[in-house]
């Protein structure tokens, strides 16, 4: 029942390259960058919040879930890939709002930074894999729990101080941003949907 440190080194590298959280800071600052300081504070803890909700779910009854909706991997990797393309869409033309204030920021903690992007198929298939393998060793168990605890707080780290680049940038910088994130989550989706595709052609 001793905690298993190999374990937790291992899923906390495996999440930390899956999810990558420098990789997430120009899409934050793409999204909050404009927005007062206490929005942008409020969104760098909820964003991961959010994300470790969903994740601790499907940790805890994940394949059980999939198993009974008869929901695979592949069919999560194009789901969220479409999502990851439609806000992708929204950053290369500029079409941030739209909506409600109030809306729009709930909106941008939950979709896209908490997920699909913190919480996307790839991190929760490997939550999966890796509570699976634990058979049953509580040890185990709590190495998985810590790790997923860890990379979240990594990542509230990360976003919370990435807003001090915001002074660096000014409105020019973070409109730039906001297209290149754009490109970038494009990019993404459509390596999700991509890998959806090779995931049911390799299934059937």
């Amino acid at each position: 029942m001793s905690f298993d440190v190999t374990i937790y080194l291992s899923v906390l590298i495996t999440l930390f390259v899956i999810m990558d959280p420098p990789g997430a800071m120009p899409i934050f600052l793409s999204l909050v960058g404009r927005k007062s300081a206490a929005v942008r504070n409020r969104a760098a803890w909820q964003a991961p919040a959010v994300s470790l909700t969903v994740i601790t779910v499907f940790a805890i009854g994940g394949q059980a879930i999939l198993n009974y909706l008869h929901i695979g991997i592949p069919a999560l990797q194009g789901a969220g890939g479409l999502l990851l393309l439609l806000i992708a869409l929204d950053l290369l033309r500029g079409n941030e709002g739209g909506e409600s204030k109030s809306a729009e920021d709930v909106n941008v903690a939950l979709v896209p930074l908490g997920t699909p992007l913190m919480a996307g198929p790839g991190a929760i298939a490997a939550v999966i894999v890796y509570v699976s393998q634990a058979d049953g060793d509580v040890g185990s168990y709590l190495a998985i729990g810590a790790a997923i605890v860890s990379i979240h707080l990594i990542f509230y780290l990360v976003l919370r101080f990435s807003t001090v680049l915001i002074r660096v940038l000014g409105e020019g910088g973070i409109t730039l941003l906001a297209r290149i994130a754009g490109l970038l989550l494009a990019a993404i989706a459509v390596q999700l949907v991509a890998d959806s595709v090779r995931g049911f052609i390799q299934a059937s």
